[in-house]
C-alpha cells in the first residue's frame, strides 16, 4: 500500500503552487533531500533552487515565504529559508533549505 508522494515532491508541489497562486510562476531546477531524526523526530532536510522571471510580485512572494504555512498529508513543515538570492539579466535564482517532520 501507498502512502503517496514523499515530503520533497509535497514541498516542491506547494511551492510552485504558492508561486503561481501569487503571480509569479517558478521552475525547480535542483531538489534534494537527506533523512533527518532528532531524538523526537524523524523528517528530512530539503535543498531546492528555483529560478523564475525577476519581478516585484516574484520579490514580495520571497520576501514573505519563511512566513507561508504550507499544509503536508503526514508531514510538517518545520522550517524554510531562503539561502542564496542571484539576479542575471530579467531571472532570479533562488537557493532554499527546508526541513520537514513526518507526522505521527
Amino acid at each position: 500500500m501507498s502512502r503517496g508522494p514523499d515530503a520533497a515532491t509535497l514541498l516542491e508541489r506547494a511551492l510552485l503552487a504558492a508561486a503561481e497562486a501569487a503571480g509569479c510562476p517558478v521552475a525547480v531546477v535542483a531538489s534534494d533531500w537527506t533523512r533527518w531524526a532528532s531524538a523526537t523526530f524523524t523528517g528530512a532536510r530539503h535543498s531546492l533552487t528555483l529560478t523564475a522571471a525577476a519581478s516585484p510580485r516574484l520579490d514580495c512572494w520571497l520576501a514573505g515565504l519563511s512566513e507561508v504555512e504550507f499544509a503536508f498529508r503526514n508531514y510538517l513543515l518545520a522550517d524554510l529559508v531562503i539561502t542564496r538570492m542571484s539576479r542575471e539579466g530579467d531571472r532570479v535564482t533562488v537557493a532554499l533549505e527546508a526541513l520537514t517532520v513526518e507526522e505521527r
